[in-house]
């Protein structure tokens, strides 16, 4: 009976191991206690959020990440293949760090561009080639945890927040109507601090 129980307990202990090992961790910036979190849902395809990540997200890093007044997550929301397979790349290395997704949407109109997926794939591939993230481009891609993880985003996004265009903000669980405005971001933000 005590050979079971060892047994049963040693199984369990294991397959909590393995499930832990295998979990995702979100991409995010700032001090991951502060007061104030931002999400924001975004698709790596999108010229928006590209532009979002050019001119809105700067400041909100200056004023409130960097600050350590507030913590962003940068959640996924593909809008199409290619968007899901970039997220893939992004979240590859699963640890959490934003250099890979800030590289994307900087270089958007690199890869973002030809009439089939395999086209897509192939820029996204080169332009990855050409920089020292070092990851397996294939094996990212094929990852079907992150895939799942990633398209769980998407899902609890719809079903939680209503999320239905990117980019969308959602700050301490309120979804923001205009993400373009950094005058009406930055007064939300600081009437939470």
């Amino acid at each position: 009976m005590k050979k079971l129980l060892f047994i049963i307990l040693i199984t369990f202990i294991s397959l909590n191991y393995s499930i832990a090992e295998n979990k995702i961790i979100s991409i995010s910036e700032g001090n991951k206690d502060a007061k104030v979190k931002i999400i924001v849902y975004e698709s790596l395809t999108c010229g928006a959020c590209a532009e979002f990540h050019k001119t809105i997200y700067p400041e909100i890093k200056k004023d409130f990440i960097d600050t350590g007044l507030a913590n962003i997550e940068f959640r996924n929301f593909p809008l199409n293949m290619a968007a899901l397979n970039a997220s893939k790349i992004a979240h590859c290395k699963n640890d959490g760090d934003s250099d890979i997704l800030h590289f994307l949407y900087k270089n958007q109109r690199k890869w973002v561009k030809g009439d089939t997926i395999d086209e897509a794939n192939k820029n996204l591939k080169n332009l990855m080639a050409n920089e020292n993230f070092n990851i397996d481009f294939e094996s990212c891609i094929k990852n079907k945890l992150v895939e799942d993880y990633i398209l769980e985003d998407r899902i609890k996004g719809v079903k939680k927040f209503e999320i239905n265009a990117t980019p969308t903000l959602v700050i301490d669980n309120k979804k923001l109507k205009d993400p373009f405005n950094y005058k009406k971001i930055k007064k939300t933000l600081e009437k939470l601090i």
